[in-house]
């Protein structure tokens, strides 16, 4: 019996361990660039303990699910390591994905691959290219720290950024336009009196005006709106840089977190704190929060998902860099959950095939993890059976004489026969 107990205990933990180690989790990371498609929120690269990374992971959106065991999933890896980088959604496809700027990692190296940095990523096929582009400018090699808009036309929309190379940071002004429906560019020069940008938030507005909070000016950090000259009332709102944003339906631009840096760019605080800002209003306020807070975070990820602000990754202190959890605030009612409802994109910018394919895959998963419960399961009901079956029959049986040592009669109860 103890053979059974031993065979028992292999099999079961051959199952748990199997169905542990199919579950896919990212590493802690900071600095990716992320963005959704459809149900599916993907986030590209960043910075880990290790080095730059070149992994692809999305959370599937489509389904419920609770914060402790997000449905992290893996795709094809970029063709290089990648960090503060921005990405944008074409709205041709809703499929297309753009990669522009950021810092490009060398595969096994402590060195930057300048090239022209924009990759694009086709979500339906996981293929990734490399595009040609006309009049690109070439200062934009090693541009990075900054975050794009698209607009409906197929334009995206970079602002400043800054050169870096290992021993110069150099700041920029300039607004630089790719058309990717001619994968054409453009670069405007702004008036010397506009404020250099990094670091900041982006946000395009119905009306076709771009906002831009926080960053890193020179030296300094500011909240400061660009692109209009307006200026915001209501709440004081600390100085930040790294912190994220996403724009609600009614027209209110929600950021969280983010840090305060030093001369030098290394961080003296990060904050936790949710400020909104209503661009019909130009006032700020801070709404009052409910619910387990999200850490402090700088350098994370944010997308608005129906009613739902998703966190990701980031930096939680001046000495912890990296994370690799996820944070749900529900925008209704300002109240951090840890789980979303079922309730599918109200506005998805996929398509269904795209979905149902989603939706099958994730048919196809449930499948195989039910087979291999039915395969596990009736082996051990096999290995009970045969030992139990053994043992009654050795119980059952006993040797005579006149049989070999592996021949057995049944013991059969006789009636007493008496003989004259």
């Amino acid at each position: 019996m103890k053979l059974l107990y031993y065979i028992l205990f292999f099999v079961i933990f051959s199952s748990i361990y199997y169905f542990v180690i199919c579950q896919n989790v990212p590493s802690s990371r900071r600095e990716q660039t992320s963005i959704l498609v459809g149900t599916k929120l993907y986030f590209f690269g960043g910075d880990t303990s290790i080095g730059e990374s070149n992994e692809v992971w999305y959370l599937d959106l489509s389904s419920s699910f609770n914060v402790s065991t997000p449905p992290w999933h893996s795709d094809v890896a970029m063709p290089a390591g990648y960090n503060l980088g921005t990405s944008c959604l074409s709205p041709i496809d809703n499929s297309t994905v753009f990669l522009v700027g950021g810092r490009t990692w060398i595969a096994n190296t402590a060195d930057y691959s300048y090239t022209s940095l924009v990759y694009k990523f086709n979500s339906k096929t996981s293929q990734w290219t490399l595009p040609n582009i006309n009049n690109f400018n070439s200062s934009f090699t090693t541009r990075n720290e900054i975050q794009a808009v698209i607009d409906n036309n197929g334009k995206i929309f970079i602002f400043g950024g800054r050169d870096y190379n290992n021993s110069t940071k150099l700041f920029y002004n300039d607004m630089n336009i790719l058309d990717i429906t001619t994968m054409s560019w453009s670069t405007l020069i702004q008036s010397q009196s506009l404020l250099t940008h990094t670091l900041y938030t982006a946000t395009l507005l119905p009306n076709g005006l771009i906002v831009y909070i926080g960053g890193e000016s020179g030296s300094s950090l500011n909240i400061s709106l660009t692109d209009m000259a307006q200026s915001a009332s209501g709440s004081i709102i600390a100085s930040r840089a790294a912190h994220s944003a996403v724009l609600t339906q009614d027209g209110n631009i929600i950021i969280y977190g983010g840090s305060a840096l030093d001369s030098s760019g290394n961080y003296v605080k990060i904050f936790f704190d949710i400020a909104v800002l209503n661009t019909n209003s130009w006032v700020w306020f801070v709404p009052i929060v409910s619910g387990t807070s999200a850490p402090p975070l700088s350098d994370h990820s944010a997308a608005l998902y129906n009613n739902y602000m998703i966190l990701a990754f980031g930096a939680t202190s001046t000495s912890n860099f990296y994370t690799n959890n996820i944070y749900i605030l529900d925008i209704q009612n300002y109240t951090w959950v840890t789980k979303t409802n079922s309730v599918k994109q109200t506005q998805s910018n996929g398509n269904s095939s795209t979905d149902q394919a989603n939706n099958n895959y994730s048919y196809l998963y449930i499948g195989i993890g039910i087979g291999a419960g039915v395969v596990i399961l009736t082996v051990v009901s096999f290995i009970i059976g045969y030992f139990i079956y053994k043992n009654r029959h050795k119980e059952e049986f006993i040797a005579t004489p006149g049989t070999s040592k592996n021949d057995h009669i049944r013991e059969t109860h006789m009636p007493t026969v008496y003989t004259p």
